[in-house]
């Protein structure tokens, strides 16, 4: 079935497409089908998803509309197609956070933020591709295979969420759930050229998410339109007493202003720490053009400091890696996923079972962990680490007494080329220098396309926006106002057979 409006359901958004459903213009299980028979199209060049539960997903669908004709109200994302990152449990589906470590590891119990959008109907297609316990800034840490930019497949989708983010950007479901830790849902957003929003820490329960740094974590949604970010943050935040991290709060509600379009009042901060060397020129010169577009709808642009901004990239790989050597030190083969004997003894096995489970990037963070939290250097790597977080808190807290927002870009190139950083560690970590700082501030943060370089086959560019803690309604009212106002989020990448971009 066609609908009305002349759009199928492959073409509509999270919020369109729920409107379509209750307007009988689909049905959930036509709605499924497109998006799983697209999927099956262009995974094969795009590797999106670990795998595609086409028989759980399909009798959902089934469920759901058999519950629509009985006349049950639905959901907020009733019949809507949802991909899940592999670091998230959904009962009795392997979760293996791309690592072989994990492999056959199936949770018992289902995440709140996904027993949430299952209450709210989603159907979850499948689950996506990602780099290693989330440590990685390139899709290409990963057991089982690394996406590719749907702009460009020789380009890093960015990471670690680079599944959930091209199976948005490719159109192979209209919204996705990422975990952002220290800008892995930001990222990869800005390189696909959609909407990634970082809620602020405890906005969202991690409960039933795998942990990588547990002062970090936290689920993020990827969208095509503002309003379906809103939708999902909607969905899946609010309190949740199985996460003692989780803020006593309800559910998030957006602001709807009557004049969106404007933004007179607004106090942008533009940092110069955000426009230092390493910042490409042509990213640069868009994310300027996009300042000047907010500006051109009323907001005052305020050069500010951020002067701990510096420090950032080396205290968040001391405090990641710290929190990432606790966490995984509970796979060893004794309870979790893959086991290998070793020598017989029970140390062999943990050591033979690490040595082959966890990739080499992994084991390197591990590594790095444990040594600033051993004996003689906790104080002196750690404990500094703590400070100089505190330091990074407090300059935000000090620009927001002036500012209601921050902006710059979202990261300091365009998606490189596979291959390009994987031999250099450091330059791949630094790809994450512009998103890091809101992370350990536990601040919002979204990224949304922001238009596109000149060269390199037109690849898209994402502006961040920073906002202070709970702010999440005055980011995404501005990201809405901007997108109102230009056409760069409704450039979509072309099947990759076709070549090119649209």
């Amino acid at each position: 079935m066609s609908g009305e409006s002349g759009k199928g359901p492959l073409d509509l958004g999270a919020a369109e497409l729920r409107e379509a459903l209750l307007a009988g213009e689909h049905t959930v299980v036509e709605v499924v089908e497109a998006h799983l028979a697209r999927a099956r199209e262009r995974d094969g060049e795009l590797s999106a998803f670990q795998f595609l539960d086409d028989e759980r997903a399909l009798a959902r669908a089934r469920e759901l509309d058999a519950a629509r004709a009985a006349g049950e109200p639905p959901g907020p994302l009733f019949g809507v197609p949802l991909a899940l990152k592999a670091n998230m449990c959904l009962a009795g589906v392997e979760t293996n956070c791309g690592s072989r470590v994990l492999s056959g590891y199936r949770p018992p119990y289902t995440a709140t933020f996904v027993e949430r959008a299952l209450a709210a109907g989603a159907v979850p297609l499948g689950i996506t591709q990602m780099d290693e316990f989330a440590m990685g800034s390139s899709g290409e840490n990963s057991a089982y295979g690394c996406p590719r930019n749907p702009w460009d497949p020789t380009r890093s989708a960015g990471g670690s969420s680079s599944g959930s983010a091209v199976a948005v950007a490719a159109g192979l479901c209209p919204i996705s759930l990422g975990s952002d830790t220290g800008g892995s849902v930001r990222q990869p957003a800005a390189f696909c050229g959609i909407y990634g929003l970082k809620p602020t820490y405890g906005r969202v329960s991690r409960y039933g998410l795998v942990a990588f740094g547990s002062s970090l974590d936290q689920v993020s949604p990827f969208a095509r339109n503002v309003r379906d970010l809103e939708l999902v943050l909607e969905t899946i935040s609010g309190h949740d007493p199985r996460d003692s991290t989780s803020l006593p709060l309800p559910p998030f509600e957006p602001e709807r202003p009557a004049e969106l379009m404007r933004l007179a009042g607004l106090r942008v901060g533009v940092p110069s720490q955000y426009r230092g060397e390493g910042l490409d020129a042509e990213v640069g010169t868009v994310c300027d053009a996009a300042l000047a577009q907010l500006e051109s709808m009323g907001a005052e642009l305020v050069p500010i400091e951020l002067p701990s901004t510096e420090h950032a990239i080396p205290t968040y790989y001391v405090v990641a890696t710290a929190e990432a050597s606790s966490n995984l030190a509970r796979y060893d083969g004794s309870l979790y996923g893959a086991r290998v004997e070793g020598d017989g003894s029970l140390q062999g096995m943990f050591a033979a079972t690490r040595e082959a489970g966890f990739g080499e990037e992994v084991k390197r963070r591990i590594l790095l962990g444990t040594y600033v939290l051993s004996a003689g250097y906790y104080e002196a790597w750690y404990g500094q680490a703590l400070k100089v977080r505190t330091l990074l808190r407090r300059d935000f807290e000090r620009a927001f007494e002036s500012v209601d927002l921050v902006a710059g870009p979202t990261a300091p190139t365009g998606a490189f080329r596979l291959g390009e950083k994987t031999s250099d560690a450091l330059e791949m970590y630094l790809s994450d220098v512009f998103t890091v700082p809101a992370s350990l501030a536990g601040l919002p943060a979204v990224s949304l396309p922001a238009g596109f370089l000149p060269g390199d086959g037109g690849l898209p560019v994402g502006l961040q926006l920073i906002g202070p803690a709970l702010a999440e309604a005055r980011l995404l009212r501005v990201a809405a106002a901007f997108e109102a106002a230009t056409d760069h989020h409704a450039r979509r990448p072309r099947p990759l057979e076709a070549g090119g971009v649209a």
